[in-house]
C-alpha cells in the first residue's frame, strides 16, 4: 500500500514556513528514510506512529528538514513527489556538512559487527548535517544502525542531537518544545524513556 502524500494532513501556509512572531520554535526535526517510507507507505509497520509524529511536528509547527542524502535514497524506490515536500525544509549537504561528516567518521572508531561502511558512512553524513545545523532531533525507523550510532556519539560528547525512533510508539514527550528530553541510554543504542512526571511537558 502507497499512498503518498495525499492521505497526509495538508500544512497551512505558515506552518510548511517560518514560525509566527507569536509562536516561538526551538525544536527541529530532521526527518531520515526511513521515516518517511513509514510514513507514505500503509503497509508498513510503523505507518500510524510516523503518521501521528508528523501530524504532531505539524501542530507544535515545528520544522521538518529534508535532506538532500535522503532524498536521494527515497528516490531510489518511488518519486519523492510521494512525499509532502510543501512541508519540508529542504537541507543541501555542502562542503562544511562533509567536513562535520568526517569528524563523526573518526569519532565512532570501529564499526559493530554485521554493520556495511556504506550504510553507516550514510548515517555519519545525516548526524552531521543534523549536528552542524543545530538540529535538535532526528526521526528514524532504523534502531540497528542510525540511532544506535547517534545516541553513541551523543553519550560520548561529540553531538547534542538525538535520535527518536518509530520502533518505541508515538512519544510525543520524546520531542520536547526546549528540545530537550528525559532519556536513559547506553552505548550499545538500546534507550529506556524516563516515566514523565507530573510536571514534564509532554508536548501535546
Amino acid at each position: 500500500g502507497r499512498k503518498g502524500h495525499q492521505s497526509l494532513v495538508r500544512c497551512p501556509v505558515n506552518l510548511a514556513g517560518r514560525s509566527s512572531e507569536r509562536q516561538r520554535v526551538s525544536a527541529s526535526v530532521l526527518l531520515d528514510t526511513s521515516f518517511l517510507i513509514s510514513l507514505v507507505q500503509s503497509d508498513r509497520p510503523n505507518h500510524l506512529t510516523a503518521k501521528q509524529y508528523y501530524r504532531h511536528l505539524l501542530e507544535k509547527n515545528i520544522p521538518m528538514y529534508l535532506s538532500a542524502i535522503v532524498a536521494s535514497e527515497f528516490g531510489i524506490k518511488q518519486p519523492i513527489s510521494d512525499l509532502p515536500l510543501g512541508n519540508f525544509r529542504s537541507l543541501h549537504f555542502n562542503i562544511v556538512h562533509g567536513q562535520k561528516a568526517a569528524e563523526v567518521w573518526n569519532a565512532l572508531g570501529v564499526r559493530d559487527a554485521g554493520d556495511t561502511r556504506a550504510a553507516v558512512r550514510d548515517d555519519a553524513k545525516l548526524i552531521a548535517q543534523a549536528s552542524h545545523e543545530g538540529i535538535h532531533f532526528i526521526l528514524t525507523e532504523d534502531a540497528s544502525s542510525l540511532h544506535k550510532y547517534c545516541e553513541r556519539l551523543r553519550e560520548a560528547g561529540h553531538i547534542s542531537t538525538r535520535s527518536v525512533t518509530l520502533r518505541e510508539g508515538f512519544r510525543p514527550e520524546f520531542l520536547r518544545d526546549d528540545g530537550q528530553v528525559d532519556w536513559i541510554g547506553d552505548v550499545s543504542g538500546k534507550a529506556e524513556p524516563r516515566t514523565p512526571t507530573d510536571t514534564d511537558d509532554d508536548g501535546t
